[in-house]
């Protein structure tokens, strides 16, 4: 990749932060993108980078925001000028970043080798209202298995407690309470009750570990208090409640756990949020080939159900980028577009449940 792709995906990425109301973290990409040189280590490996930089490959911005991020929690050079301090201005707040490049060279480069990592605990909201769905139709409790689980915080989704719509679900007494912006009707009511879960990630991150909440929190937009507040709840109840996660590749996983045979008293879940379409194709085919083998087993007493929270394909009309809410459940195939909402979760659009 050239120079000019490394500054266009810095560019692109303030872009989709403008969009999700992070309007620091645009700024600083946006810094980035025009003032960025090579009179610095960290400049020169940046802007020579090796690989893919775009949001969709190696995620460099990603990872220099995280890095950056990092720092100013660990009362870096950047603290001072990091939220929660009042947003400086673009001179101040080159000057920090220069600084920062430049005292903490070893810091940001390994914050620069691997790839950002997060758990969006806001899109358990989508998640839970998808899951009402089939409560609703078998009611049944759920077995969860989750693609791209990264620390499992999701598989704890029934601990926490949700307004939907005015549809109340999960624990009420929880530390960590969702309430997206709604629009359409509201979701069936119901009880979700899990009484099995079990994830996978290339790289899961254990939660009981102080260095999983400081790369989690790294990785979380810094203006974004409302999502740090969420993030370190769910972290004190994972400690509590450790989830079963695996690392390895996610289809083979998916292979070996989710069984052929019917599991008759449980509605088994496969479920994911921004995940699957990291996978390559073909191992987006074997999840869909997998799936439809062990649906052909599936009856009302034992259903299975595909729950999908991803990216849309495209932007709408007016440019904004939605994830799209789908359903899938067994017997029957038929899959529903139930809702489409903000990627992180805290708005969603309902279109109605199936009937």
């Amino acid at each position: 990749m050239t120079e000019a792709a490394v500054r266009d995906a810095f560019r692109q990425q303030a872009g989709v932060c403008r969009g999700l109301d992070s309007s620091f973290t645009a700024q600083v990409c946006d810094l980035i993108a025009e003032r960025l040189d090579r009179t610095t280590t960290v400049g020169r490996r940046v802007l020579d980078w090796a690989g893919d930089p775009r949001a969709n490959a190696d995620a460099l911005p990603l990872r220099l925001c995280g890095a950056l991020h990092a720092l100013a929690r660990d009362d870096g050079p950047n603290a001072g000028v990091w939220p929660p301090h009042p947003t400086p201005d673009d001179e101040v707040l080159w000057t920090a970043i220069v600084v920062a490049f430049a005292a903490e060279v070893d810091f940001v480069l390994d914050w620069l080798t691997s790839p950002p990592q997060t758990n969006e605990v806001g899109r358990s909201g989508p998640l839970m209202a998808g899951l009402l769905v089939p409560a609703d139709r078998f009611g049944l409790p759920f077995e969860l298995f989750e693609l791209g689980s990264s620390a499992g915080l999701n598989l704890n989704l029934d601990r926490y407690g949700f307004d939907l719509g005015g549809i109340a679900a999960g624990d009420a007494a929880s530390q960590v309470q969702l309430s997206p912006r709604w629009t359409g009707p509201a979701p069936p009511a119901g009880r979700v009750d899990v009484v099995a879960r079990q994830g996978v990630d290339l790289n899961p991150l254990d939660p009981t570990k102080p260095e999983t909440a400081r790369r989690l929190t790294a990785f979380v937009w810094a203006d974004q208090r409302e999502r740090l507040d969420r993030l370190e709840a769910a972290l004190k109840i994972a400690r509590a409640y450790p989830p079963d996660l695996a690392a390895e590749d996610g289809v083979a996983w998916l292979e070996r756990v989710l069984t052929l045979a019917p599991v008759v008293g449980v509605c088994r879940v496969v479920m994911h949020t921004i995940a699957l379409q990291y996978f390559p194709p073909e191992g987006q085919a074997r999840v869909r080939a997998h799936l439809e083998a062990v649906a052909a087993q599936a009856t009302d007493k034992a259903p299975l159900a595909w729950l999908a929270y991803e990216a849309a394909s495209a932007p709408d009309a007016e440019g904004r980028r939605w994830a799209e809410l789908s359903l899938t459940t067994w017997p029957g195939g038929t899959t529903h577009r139930l809702a489409r909402g903000h990627p992180h979760g805290f708005a969603l659009e309902w279109f109605g449940a199936p009937t």
